[in-house]
């Protein structure tokens, strides 16, 4: 597909996917990112969104000059920094698409995945309720200490939580947006998307995605940070879990 005729599917709203990246302090990876979503997606209705989470480097202006390369690019900027959550809710309130797939801003997550992603979850014969597909990092690229703090924290959540999902920390998601605009928002919500998404009734699954390291830039999290408020979210979500009521389905009468 032309640049050209996506500019015109982008401009007439007939979008099957948006692509929804939060990115802070990332100027090394986005031009990157940009070229391998667009190579990736080639072909299909799609746009892009990266949500710059008001970087400090020249993140946010690498992005806007992508623009005229690449129809397809929304650049929608943060006045404060807010957090990676927000950063997606963010890009999922704006975006036009009724399928949104996720990825992490710092290049690991290879958007070659997105189409499979979207595929498990659009497909015809998936659970009625199907609303999240959560990629899992077969082959994680990351540090043994890195490795080791992320298995800790998934084996305490699905202890506690029991969502039966073993990588939900994942940033390579595909969802459907009427259901994620159904979740309560708190900060640090995308590692909890499937408990939430189950616990609003929905059905989740989980597909195998590819790794690679980080290039450039370095991470925003430590295992100590995460641990600091990884038990104060657990607790939310349990209350929220707990707290919640569903109607079973309505009716307009």
């Amino acid at each position: 597909m032309s640049e050209l005729s996506q500019s015109k599917e982008v401009a007439q709203g007939a979008l099957e996917i948006s692509v929804v990246i939060p990115v802070h302090n990332e100027s090394g990876n986005v031009e990157i990112l940009v070229a391998e979503i667009a190579e990736a997606l080639d072909g299909r209705a799609y746009e892009m969104i990266l949500v710059d989470d008001a970087s400090t480097d020249d993140t946010r202006a690498k992005l806007v000059a992508m623009k005229d390369k690449f129809p397809a690019l929304r650049v929608v900027g943060h006045r404060s920094n807010a957090g990676q959550s927000r950063a997606i809710r963010t890009g999922v309130l704006v975006a036009k698409a009724p399928v949104i797939a996720t990825l992490d801003g710092d290049g690991q997550n290879p958007p070659v995945d997105i189409p499979a992603l979207v595929a498990k979850l659009t497909r015809s014969d998936g659970p009625s309720n199907l609303a999240l597909v959560q990629g899992v990092r077969a082959k994680r690229q990351d540090s043994s200490w890195k490795k080791f703090g992320s298995r800790l924290a998934n084996q305490v959540r699905q202890k506690l939580l029991k969502d039966e999902h073993s990588d939900s920390g994942c940033g390579a998601k595909a969802f459907k947006r009427d259901a994620f605009m159904m979740l309560p928002y708190f900060d640090h919500m995308h590692r909890y998307m499937p408990a939430l998404m189950k616990a609003e009734g929905y059905e989740v699954e989980a597909v195998p995605v590819s790794h690679k390291q980080r290039e450039f830039g370095i991470s925003k999290y430590t295992n100590l940070g995460r641990l600091a408020v990884a038990f104060s979210d657990l607790r939310g979500v349990l209350w929220l879990r707990k707290r919640r009521r569903h109607p079973g389905g309505m009716d307009e009468l």
